[in-house]
């Protein structure tokens, strides 16, 4: 063990969120002598604000399919050695009560402040050191040791792990830090790149501007990636979970395909015409799906009248272009409105079972700041404890 007293420790961590939180708390409660470094002046700034304030803190499907990387099999190591039944346990010990909301996502009855106090105190029985509120003035590497430099203070490890996340909102002080400091030590990076974003839609759409507002229950789609969940139009475009998690995928200049009836048979208008020939067409789409949504549908569409009154070839063309209906985003709301990032510093150098670089002995990376990027969900979170937790214990 080192000595703290004289600016060494055994272990340095950059990045007071959800993953550098779990990485100081397991080395810490290993006995290691943690320095927990972030440039806000508080730990777990974009835990608060997650889940609308209630924090999705994990997913009871998390598997490795459900995430992005370069190396789609990188995550199932830390992910099946530190499970959602094992970040539920902890949450249960401290007594916070939760609930499962739709697809397996996990929330807290109370705040996400419930969380960030939970990861305090593990990091407290840890005793683990923060150091908040200042920047990072540089990072080093000399005679076996990384140092750090905060304010005229230069603090030395062996072990340097890299946990600032990647650039999505920036608003809460997130930037590439982490891929600076990889690049440093010779680490490649998988382009990152906003993910979980609201698509922005150009002038030729603009005809759905006045759908602001409006939401539906959908699949889109994107080559062979599919999601069903809600969409929400807005102002600038296409949003709510369905647009976000199929914004992970997408790349630009290419479409995305949404079917507005998931639930209807090819055949559904031919059915509604015997059944109701005198009625509008207008009317039973509405029926379908919601007044507004179906008028700004069928005007781009073109076809109006009579279900009687319309041909079976129109009333088939109708139901395919709801049924697969092609949005061309101009692109997306960007890191601003990003929850995560995708890409970072890539997997093929890093040890899945330890997080340390193969390049530079001693440094770790977790959490977002690596080219694994998990589904909305709680998905992501359950990676920053995972990942922490496999670096936290090789420390």
């Amino acid at each position: 063990m080192l000595d703290a007293d004289t600016g060494i420790w055994d272990a340095i961590v950059l990045g007071a969120g959800a993953a550098g939180m779990m990485c100081a708390a397991t080395a810490g409660q290993r006995g290691k002598r943690v320095l927990l470094v972030d440039h806000a002046d508080a730990v777990g700034k974009k835990i608060l604000i997650s889940g609308g304030g209630r924090c999705n803190f994990t997913n009871i499907h998390t598997a490795a399919d459900r995430y992005l990387s370069a190396n789609p099999h990188f995550a199932k190591s830390a992910l099946g050695r530190y499970t959602a039944q094992d970040f539920i346990a902890l949450v249960d010990r401290y007594g916070i009560a939760w609930h499962e909301k739709t697809l397996g996502q996990l929330f807290c009855d109370g705040s996400a402040k419930q969380i960030v106090a939970m990861l305090e105190e593990e990091c407290a029985k840890g005793g683990v050191t923060p150091a908040l509120g200042q920047p990072i003035a540089d990072v080093d590497h000399g005679e076996g040791l990384y140092r750090v430099t905060i304010g005229a203070t230069v603090h030395r490890a062996p072990a340097l792990v890299l946990a600032t996340g990647g650039p999505s909102i920036p608003k809460m002080g997130a930037t590439g830090f982490a891929y600076d400091v990889a690049r440093h030590f010779g680490l490649g990076i998988v382009q990152p790149r906003p993910a979980l974003v609201p698509f922005t839609l150009g002038p030729e759409e603009a005809l759905f501007q006045s759908l602001a507002g409006v939401s539906a229950d959908v699949e889109v789609r994107w080559n062979k990636t599919r999601f069903r969940e809600a969409a929400l139009f807005t102002h600038r475009g296409l949003s709510g979970p369905a647009m976000l998690q199929i914004s992970s995928y997408w790349q630009h200049r290419t479409p995305i395909q949404v079917n507005f009836l998931p639930d209807k048979a090819a055949d559904w208008l031919l059915a509604e015409k015997r059944e109701r020939p005198r009625v509008m067409l207008r009317r039973v789409v509405a029926q379908a799906l919601t007044e507004r949504l179906a008028d700004t549908l069928l005007e781009r569409i073109g076809v109006q009248g009579e279900m009687g009154n319309l041909s079976d070839k129109a009333l088939r063309q109708v139901a395919a272009r709801l049924g697969d209906w092609a949005f061309a985003p101009s692109g997306t709301e960007g890191y601003a409105k990003a929850e995560v990032t995708v890409g970072g510093i890539a997997t093929a150098g890093l040890s899945s079972r330890t997080m340390e670089a193969a390049k530079a002995p001693g440094l770790y990376a977790i959490g977002e700041a690596v080219d694994v990027t998990g589904w909305l969900g709680g998905y992501n979170f359950q990676w920053a404890w995972a990942s922490g937790v496999a670096a936290g214990q090789a420390i």
